[in-house]
């Protein structure tokens, strides 16, 4: 339910394993606060299990979901510039991850230029995951946000999730989202059963 932008592999069991050893292993229950946008920070969080959750929030508390990451990715890698940090990052269900310090971080990357292109291609991707928002903002209404990439056949939305999880991710309201939910139900375009979203065939280009 927004546009798809090809993500980087997860880090290789073999890097993993190193990069984690130079770290602290620490499990997070859900719902844990790993990094606050506004935050100077020096650590790099490498999920080893579980979900996190990357947003950027206002001073009223509402969010837009930048990302989700999971085991083999990593979070907190803009860190290295010693500036502060641009988004905030939750774990959506119990998580454990390698907590690597800063100084830690640059040594591995000098020492593994695999690595350091592992994560060039990871902050590229990150840059065209934010233009391709700006774009979706800027340039598509709540109801094409919400329809990209529209299924071709019967599609189950992989994640359960509630309409202000949707409203986060496309910037919208959860009042607008609920609407265009039920008009699109109500028109056999989906079926919803306990937060599990089934796109039962293409949906309109426009609403």
């Amino acid at each position: 339910m927004s546009g798809v932008v090809p993500e980087t592999s997860p880090l290789q069991s073999e890097t993993l394993r190193a990069i984690a050893a130079t770290g602290v292993i620490r499990a997070f229950p859900r719902n844990t606060v790993l990094i606050n946008e506004g935050d100077v920070g020096d650590s790099l969080y490498i999920v080893l299990s579980g979900r996190v959750k990357v947003f950027a929030s206002n001073e009223a508390g509402r969010e837009f979901v930048i990302d989700f990451h999971g085991p083999g990715e990593y979070v907190g890698e803009m860190s290295l510039d010693g500036a502060r940090r641009s988004a905030s990052v939750i774990t959506v269900e119990p998580t454990t991850c390698a907590v690597v310090n800063r100084a830690h971080f640059r040594e591995f990357i000098l020492a593994h230029p695999d690595f350091a292109l592992h994560l060039i291609e990871r902050l590229i991707h990150r840059v065209r995951v934010t233009t391709g928002n700006l774009k979706s903002l800027a340039l598509s209404d709540v109801y094409r946000r919400l329809a990209q990439p529209a299924a071709d056949g019967k599609q189950i939305v992989p994640e359960k999730l509630t309409q202000q999880d949707i409203a986060d991710r496309v910037g919208a309201s959860r009042d607008m989202i609920g609407k265009l939910m039920k008009d699109l139900i109500s028109g056999g375009y989906l079926a919803v059963d306990d937060r599990t979203i089934t796109i039962l065939k293409k949906l309109p280009t426009g609403w």
